[in-house]
Formats: C-alpha cells, sequence, structure tokens
C-alpha cells in the first residue's frame, strides 16, 4: 500500500496481486490538530486489500535533506508499523505531486478543483509505482 501522507489528506495507492502496478483507492482525510490521522480507515483497507506492506513517500529537501514534513512522514511511518505491525518502506516523492499535477492539466485537462480532489490519490499511485518499479529491477 502506497501512502502520500500531507498534513491534511492521506493518498491512498494498492499494488495488484504480483506486484507490477500501483492503482489509486481514496484519499482519507485527516487532522493533525485534532490527532486524527486515518488510521481507522486505513485498517479496513489493510485488510480488504490484504496488505502486506507499507510504501510512504518521503518528501525530503531538493538538497537531499529532512525537513519538518519529511520528519512529520517519518512520524506517520513508525505508527504505521506500531498500529498493524506490517514493514514500513519510504519512497523519495520530491516532485511526485508536481508530476502527478502536470499530468492532470497536461492528459486530462482537469480543472483545479478537480486536481484537487484527487491529487493526492494520484501522487500516491506514482510513489508506489516507483517503489514497485525499483524493487523490480533488484
Amino acid at each position: 500500500m502506497g501512502l502520500d501522507v500531507g498534513s491534511k489528506t492521506v493518498g491512498v495507492a494498492v499494488s495488484d496481486l504480483l506486484g507490477w502496478t500501483a492503482q489509486g483507492v481514496e484519499i482519507i482525510s485527516i487532522n493533525e490538530d485534532k490527532g486524527e490521522f486515518g488510521f481507522d480507515r486505513l485498517k479496513e483497507l489493510v485488510q480488504e486489500y490484504e496488505v502486506e506492506q507499507f510504501v510512504v513517500g518521503l518528501p525530503k529537501n531538493m538538497n537531499n535533506t529532512i525537513g519538518p514534513r519529511a520528519e512529520a512522514s517519518l512520524a506517520y511511518g513508525a505508527q504505521l508499523e506500531t498500529l498493524f505491525g506490517l514493514p514500513v518502506a519510504y519512497q523519495d516523492e520530491r516532485l511526485t505531486t508536481v508530476q502527478a499535477e502536470r499530468m492532470l492539466v497536461e492528459q486530462a485537462n482537469a480543472s483545479r478543483a478537480k486536481r484537487k480532489k484527487v491529487i493526492d490519490k494520484l501522487a500516491a499511485v506514482m510513489i508506489l509505482q516507483n517503489y514497485l518499479d525499483r524493487a523490480s529491477k533488484l
């Protein structure tokens, strides 16, 4: 299961049974201020899709350092490990949201409002697909 963790939403993607392709599932709303991180919904999705591992996007800074958003993603991943007992891998996600938005503009010609509704899910797909592609080459 690939996750694009933001401050307000978590984009969710899963792979096919063979681990070749990633498909978007949904966007889960979260509220960090209220301590709502979408773990209840993730639990349902983990069971439904028989998830064996999480791949969390790691939004490093362009100079490869870890900033506040990457620290938040690492903390989210640590919570996933604790709550679900499943391994968590991290995938560098620099520019995936930019790439996702560019794809939506160029290919789907989607309006800003429509892009906002799907961008995190598409970013999760890209995070997971990049991970799957990298793992298949090992």
